[in-house]
Formats: C-alpha cells, sequence, structure tokens
C-alpha cells in the first residue's frame, strides 16, 4: 500500500481553476480521472486523513503514484475532456455505465434507397434511425408484425431482398400484405419511403393524428361503398390500437423525456432509466455499478447523477445519425433524484449534444413525480437482487481464488491469470490467443492473439513455447523501458501491451505444455509467475516437472475458474483462427481469376469490406470499383458464384 503523501504535490502549485485530474499508478497507467471546479480545493481533499476517505477512494489513492492535471476555461469544457480521458484510458476506479447486455432496438435504414425494418443491436450508425432501447428482442418482433399490416414496408435483408428481385416473386410477406413488395416494384422506391416515414411518424409519437386520418379514409371508403376496403381500414386502426396499448401512456402532456433513478449503498449504486417519447415509456435500461466517493461535497445521489449523465449521453451521441433533434439520443427533458452542483454547465453540455435546449430538473408533483417514484422502486428493487446475486458471486471468485493458492502452493492468491491456447487445423494457419483474468473476471481489452511463426509446424508444444517467449521477452523490454512512466508508452500515453505481468499462466494442455512454458520463463530470468497446464480429457491440473497431475474435486470453485479461463482461450483462439482461415480463402478464390492482381485484389476487398458482400454483388457493382473493367468484373463474379456453391464464407471476428 503506497502513502499518498510520498507524491502530494506542493499545495501551492495546484491552480484555483476549473480543471481535469488524473491519478496514475507506479506503472504509469491511469487509474482515475475527475473533473473540478478547483482543482486545488478537489486535489487537496484526496490527501486528508486516509481512515476518513471512502473506502473505494482510500482504496485509488493509495494504489496511485502520482497524479497530474489539466487547465481548462470553463466548466463544459472539463466536462468533455473528462468523457473524453475516461473514454480513452478506460480507468480502472472510474465508474462504466456498460450494459451487462446490449439492449435490441428498433432500426430504420433511412440512408438506403429501399429502407428496411429491423431489430438490432450494437453502437449506431449514420443514416440509420433508431427506436428504442426495448428490454427484450421479442417485443419489438411483436410490435413490428402489428404494424406491417398497417405500413408494409421491407424487413428481408438485403440479400432476400436482391434474389427475390431476380426471380421476379415476392416472399411470403409480399403474399400475406404485409410487405408492399418493392423488391418485385409493386410500389416505387418513392411510395415505399413514404410508408417508412409514416411508419417512423407513428413511433415517433404522432400516433393520434395518424389514427384520426385513417378514420377518415375509412369513412370515405363506407360513403363511397367500398366496403372491402373500409373493412380493411377498420382492421388498420385496430392494428394501430392494440399497438398503442402495449406502451402506456405515463405523462399525457406528449413529453420527451429521460427519467432517472438511483438506488445505492457504500459500495455500490443501481441506476434506472424510463425513456419515454411522445408520453409513452419506450424503454427501460440498468445498470449496477460500484461507487467511488469524489472528494467533493456534493451528496451521494448528485455525484452519481454528474457523473451517469456526462458518460450515458456522451457515448450516445458519439453514435449519433443525423444530429435531427428527434432522433437524438438526448431527449428535451432529462428528470433526476437530485441536482448536481454543475447542473448548468451539464445541461448546456446535453443542449449542444441535441442541437437544441434541454431541460434538466427534478420533478416536484403531478405525473412526472409519479414516475420518477416508479422509476425509483424499480432501482431499488433491481439493487436488491443485484446483492442477492452479487453475495454468492462474490464468494465464489474469492472461494475459487482463495482455493488455487492452496492447492498450488502459491505465495499470494492469483488476482491476474493468463491463458494460453492454440488453433490450427492438421497444422495448418497456427495461430494463438492470451487471455486476462483480474479478479476472477475476463479483461478483455487486454487480450492478445499471435500468428505462429517459427514453431508452426513443430507442434502445440513448441508453438506455446514460442507464445510464452513472444510475450515475456516483450514484457521484460517494457520494464526495461526508460522515462518517468516505464508502463506507459510515450508516444500514445496508454500502457504498453505486455507491461503487467500475471501472477498465474494457464496452458492448454498437459505436462509437455506446462514444461515447456516453464523453460521459457525460467531461460527468460522470470521466477515470480506460476505455470499450469489444464489438459481436457479429464480437467487434471499439470505442474511443471511433476511425473502426477493434481486433480482438484469436480465441484471445486477453483477448477471452474480454469475452466471458465481455459474456454475463453479457446473461444478467442478459434475465432482469430476462423478469421485467418476467411481472408486466405479470399485470396484463393481472387487468385483464380485472370488478370486480377495482389493491388486489385486489395482494391476489391477493401471497397467491399469482406467476401461475403463482394460475392453478394452484381457485376455493375463489381465493375463500378476504380480499376477493375467490366471483363474483369464479370470474372470475378463467375469465380465468387462458383465458389459459394462449393464452401461458405465463414464470419470474421
Amino acid at each position: 500500500m503506497a502513502d499518498p503523501s510520498t507524491y502530494r504535490p506542493s499545495p501551492g502549485t495546484i491552480p484555483d481553476a476549473p480543471g481535469v485530474y488524473k491519478f496514475r499508478d507506479p506503472g504509469g497507467r491511469v487509474i482515475y480521472v475527475g473533473k473540478a471546479k478547483s482543482l486545488r480545493g478537489r486535489l487537496n481533499s484526496y490527501f486528508a486523513d486516509i481512515s476518513s476517505l471512502h473506502p473505494r477512494t482510500r482504496q485509488m489513492v493509495t494504489t496511485a503514484g502520482g497524479v497530474e492535471w489539466t487547465v481548462v476555461s470553463t466548466e463544459v469544457e472539463a466536462l468533455q475532456l473528462e468523457y473524453n480521458w475516461i473514454k480513452e484510458f478506460d480507468p480502472r476506479f472510474n465508474v462504466r455505465y456498460r450494459d451487462d447486455k446490449s439492449y435490441p432496438v428498433l432500426a430504420v435504414t433511412v440512408n438506403e434507397e429501399y429502407p428496411r425494418l429491423h431489430v438490432y443491436r450494437g453502437p449506431r450508425k449514420k443514416g440509420v434511425r433508431y427506436f428504442g432501447p426495448y428490454a427484450h428482442a421479442w417485443a419489438i418482433r411483436e410490435t413490428l408484425d402489428l404494424l406491417l399490416r398497417v405500413f408494409p414496408a421491407r424487413t428481408c435483408s438485403k440479400g432476400v431482398f436482391q434474389r427475390h428481385g431476380q426471380i421476379g416473386r415476392p416472399c411470403l410477406l409480399g403474399y400475406i400484405d404485409k410487405c408492399s413488395a418493392p423488391c418485385v416494384g409493386r410500389v416505387s422506391a418513392a411510395e415505399h419511403r413514404e410508408i417508412v416515414e409514416d411508419f417512423c411518424d407513428f413511433l415517433s409519437g404522432r400516433t393520434d393524428a395518424m389514427v384520426r386520418r385513417l378514420e377518415k379514409d375509412m369513412s370515405a371508403a363506407a360513403e363511397d361503398l367500398q366496403f372491402e376496403r373500409a373493412a380493411r381500414l377498420r382492421d388498420d386502426i385496430g392494428a394501430l390500437r392494440r399497438a398503442m396499448e402495449k406502451q402506456a401512456v405515463v405523462l399525457g402532456d406528449g413529453t420527451d423525456a429521460d427519467v432517472v433513478a438511483f438506488a445505492f449503498d457504500e459500495l455500490e449504486a443501481a441506476v434506472q432509466v424510463f425513456h419515454v417519447r411522445g408520453g409513452r415509456v419506450r424503454g427501460q435500461r440498468g445498470w449496477v455499478i460500484d461507487r467511488i466517493d469524489d472528494a467533493d461535497e456534493q451528496s451521494p445521489a448528485a455525484g452519481l447523477v454528474d457523473r451517469f449523465l456526462s458518460q450515458f449521453y456522451g457515448d450516445q451521441a458519439e453514435f449519433d445519425d443525423t444530429g435531427v433533434a428527434e432522433a437524438s439520443p438526448v431527449p428535451r427533458e432529462v428528470l433526476v433524484p437530485e441536482l448536481p452542483e454543475d447542473a448548468p454547465a451539464i445541461a448546456d453540455w446535453l443542449s449542444e449534444l441535441r442541437g437544441a435546449r434541454v431541460q434538466l430538473r427534478v420533478p416536484q408533483r403531478g405525473d412526472k413525480r409519479a414516475l420518477m417514484e416508479t422509476v425509483e422502486r424499480n432501482a431499488k428493487e433491481a439493487f436488491t437482487q443485484h446483492k442477492l446475486r452479487r453475495a454468492g458471486d462474490l464468494t465464489a471468485r474469492s472461494a475459487a481464488l482463495q482455493e488455487l493458492q492452496d492447492n498450488l502452493g502459491l505465495d499470494t492468491a492469483p488476482l491476474r491469470i493468463e491463458c494460453v491456447d492454440i488453433s490450427h487445423i492438421q497444422g495448418s494457419d497456427v495461430v494463438a490467443s492470451l487471455v486476462v483474468f483480474e479478479d476472477g473476471l475476463a479483461r478483455k481489452s487486454e487480450y492478445r492473439r499471435f500468428a505462429i511463426r517459427e514453431a508452426a509446424t513443430e507442434g502445440d508444444v513448441a508453438s506455446i513455447a514460442e507464445v510464452v517467449r513472444r510475450r515475456f521477452a516483450r514484457h521484460g523490454a517494457d520494464a526495461a523501458a526508460q522515462g518517468p512512466n516505464p508502463g506507459v508508452d510515450p508516444d500514445t500515453g496508454k500502457p504498453r501491451r505486455f507491461a503487467y505481468p500475471p501472477n498465474l499462466l494457464v496452458v492448454d494442455g498437459a505436462g509437455p505444455q506446462a514444461n515447456a512454458a516453464a523453460d521459457v520463463l525460467a531461460e527468460l530470468g522470470v521466477t515470480d509467475v506460476a505455470v499450469v497446464g489444464l489438459a481436457k480429457r479429464l480437467e487434471e491440473v499439470w505442474l511443471p516437472a511433476e511425473p502426477e497431475p493434481a486433480i482438484l474435486p469436480r465441484t471445486s470453485e477453483a477448477l471452474y475458474l480454469l475452466q471458465r479461463v481455459r474456454d475463453e482461450a479457446h473461444r478467442f483462439a478459434i475465432a482469430y483462427h476462423r478469421q485467418k482461415r476467411s481472408k486466405k480463402l479470399t485470396v484463393s478464390v481472387l487468385d483464380e481469376v485472370p488478370g486480377l492482381g495482389q493491388t486489385r485484389k486489395a482494391v476489391l476487398i477493401k471497397h467491399f469490406g469482406s467476401l461475403k458482400r463482394l460475392r453478394a454483388a452484381g457485376v455493375e457493382e463489381i465493375g463500378a470499383v476504380p480499376g477493375i473493367g467490366p471483363g474483369t468484373a464479370q470474372a470475378v463474379h463467375s469465380a465468387l458464384a462458383g465458389e459459394s456453391a462449393a464452401e461458405p464464407t465463414e464470419g470474421q471476428q
């Protein structure tokens, strides 16, 4: 445990101005980023009596080895710089509002000639409108199924759309009138876009106007004795009303707002967000995060609001599509349980993200206050459920690390575990993966992968030796680097790739693999890393130079942890191997095309992004690529068409 007084800056050297500060560990890695109206007042509070600090803050200041700061002119600049640094350095003591799952949304690809409606998970893309998020994908599909009878827009993929256009027959949805079948020309591109725009208007909250218009059309059809059309419009109105019933009206004035509430104790906090659009709850999201006291005078709730708003809306706006107000992830109102000290600055920043004024306020009465109480109840319930699960999870991980220490005879519990796995098919395209677990949890930002060089033809034992040699030789070079922060790359400011060694190195295999890894470590002079091999067949744990394996009980938490680490390394290695094979297949297929050299092959792959997209392209699309003539385009298309029947392309990682 470090003494914060050893790196405390002189109080007179800290400016009394707004700014952003970074705490670094002794290796130079950024472990915490914060902002303050007064850097002097905020930083001095970290070096007060350690016993008076929040437990997680105390752990942070005793882990750190130095602090540095940057002065800015306004609080809005400090907010933006803090968000950028948290995203860049991913400090371990900063709260990151990341879901344990990816929430589905309804995406509308308005950037295409014939826009498509589909369920989507992942980051936002330009030219696509999103509605949601929803708690379940089936909720989107159920709503979409109801609305397609009124708004028969395209829902098929690009490949299906092109295939039915070529054969001249629509799909099943086209026959049952749940698609207007633009693929076969039943409607023009302009007519189809009008259908999609009506669909977007309905989901944006313009429901009453849509229903009134249909009722007017139904009455007109009945007066003209067009009873079949009137019956169809009647059914459409019923479908719209059933879709509207699935989304409860909570704000009668049609407000667009996000309602945020928290439940917390001294160490953790749960946050719940209800997304209200057009007065209806369109989606709900929730997180449970570790708390850290920012050593300021804000109340706990105000501090949580401050952190949440800057990170959540910063991440959302980064993937915004067009900046149109109604499509912006930032609503007109953000309702919170308590205003932070820098609420005006946060409201200004949110207004910049939205492109229109955003109100940040605490609801006091009426429907909005009642909704806030509902969100608070959801947060408390989620927090209670989390603590029940977390108690078992923490106990299991602590037991696993303690069992590993006892069974393997380690000096300390292996808080950082790395695992190496080899993947190949009969010795071809040999690759390796290295995964990292810290405190029993995967740290995916530290994963690495290797293409085996010298030992590719010598078997798994030699391949593992090569990976271990490359990994720890690089660690030795990083440790020997000169400068004030040897663990940090001076060019990028980020931690070096292999700056931190593991306490335990696991290799996929039995005694020979474990011995090979241990021999390499001994050769490099690494004496503080334990090595074990985990054999798949009987899940035996092999120690270097031991003639017999250690058999852990089948119900052992230590064995479960080793299996999770090994399986994750296996998954990561297979994904990389498939990617290598896919690239090799791409080259081999295009090698058969006469007159297509390396340069034009690279241009084609870069233009389409993958072999799958190139195979789906038509001759005209291929011929439109710079440097590709009509004859070459026809040859490429023919070669890929023949190859697709022989072997499908595997997806990249």
